[in-house]
Order: C-alpha cells, then structure tokens, then sequence
C-alpha cells in the first residue's frame, strides 16, 4: 500500500511563532512552576501542613511570620498568572517566603482543613463556610489564635483579596499584612495610596 506523502512546508512566520510560544513559557519554567496532582500550580517553598489552622498559624508565629491561605482552582487563568508573573518575580517572591507562610487550599479540594473552631470540614465547605466564592482569593490572619474561634468566620481575617493583582499592587497588599497596616487602614485605601 502506497501511502501519498505530501510535503511539509516551513515558514518564517510559523517557524517565529513557535519559536514565540516557546519563549512565552520560559517565565513559568524559570520560575519553579510545578503542577500538583489536584492540577494546581504549587512553589517548593509553600507551607507543608497537616491542615490544622491554629498549628498552622502557630508554626507561622513561631517562625515570626504571618500566615495565609491561597484559594485556587485548577484551570484557573488567573492562578496561573499569579505564579506565572507575580511570584516568578525573585523581589516579590522573596518577600513573601521571608515574611509569611503560604497553605495553599483548592477551592473545590476534598482534604479534610481543621478550622481554628475545631471544626472539620473538606476544603470545598471550608471554603464555603468563609465565603469563598473565586479564585484566586487570600487570606490574611492574625498573629495569634487567641479569640478566633469565638469570631465568625469573616471576622477571623485581617485582609483578604478576591481575584488578579499586577506584581506592584500585589507586592502592597502582603506588605499592608506585614507592617499590620490594617490597624489603622482598609486594604482599598492602604493600595490606592501605596500603589
């Protein structure tokens, strides 16, 4: 059997635009991006957790960091970015792994996450029970777990950010945290003048 062979034919322009797709993911290669099982985007540096908030939020405290959850979703475009942009930047990156512990949560996620109430909870009603409704979202706690499990939900949160922020506004926000801006200040205010 014959089988007709047809010729292939080479551009520059479809040699240029493979060649720019390439390029297009060298950030996200150079910058440590690993995929996870559950299809999120994960860096070496985030928190390893039994997923007990008030262990969590002490070995943060214990270290003189501050603690925080990253909601996310597989296939999120925004996620991504996140990783892709603002956390492959070493000055942002390095920022928050020197001042924070990051536990990474998925939005629709089945591991079990003891809240600072005791209660147990899969990662989808956890995130449901604190109206958690996008993703990306963080999280932002207090230094202490003294007081949250009488708090609401919501109210156990010192900041939060629901959705994509470029690197500058982004880099604002974990330092609004770090320099406990939100003692005197609303998030919205603090980025419009530090931004």
């Amino acid at each position: 059997m014959n089988i007709p062979h047809r010729p292939v034919r080479l551009s520059r322009r479809g040699l240029l635009g493979g060649a720019a797709a390439s390029l297009a993911a060298l950030p996200a290669l150079a910058s440590g991006l690993k995929l996870n099982d559950d299809g999120l985007y994960t860096k070496p540096w985030f928190m390893e957790s039994l997923l007990d908030l008030n262990d969590d939020l002490k070995e943060a405290a214990d270290k003189g960091k501050r603690f925080l959850i990253m909601w996310e979703l597989k296939g999120c475009p925004y996620c991504k970015r996140i990783h892709e942009v603002n956390l492959a930047d070493p000055a942002i990156e390095n920022f928050i792994k020197d001042k924070f512990e990051l536990l990474q949560l998925n939005i629709i996620g089945a591991r079990d996450v003891t809240d600072f109430d005791g209660e147990r909870l899969p990662e989808k009603a956890f995130a449901r029970k604190y109206g958690i409704r996008s993703t990306p979202t963080f999280q932002f706690f207090p230094e202490r777990a003294d007081g949250l499990a009488q708090k609401a939900p919501q109210a156990r949160e010192v900041a939060r950010w629901q959705g994509y922020m470029e690197p500058k506004p982004f880099v604002a926000m974990f330092r609004f945290v770090a320099d406990r801006a939100y003692e005197k200040s609303s998030l919205i205010d603090y980025l419009k003048a530090n931004s």
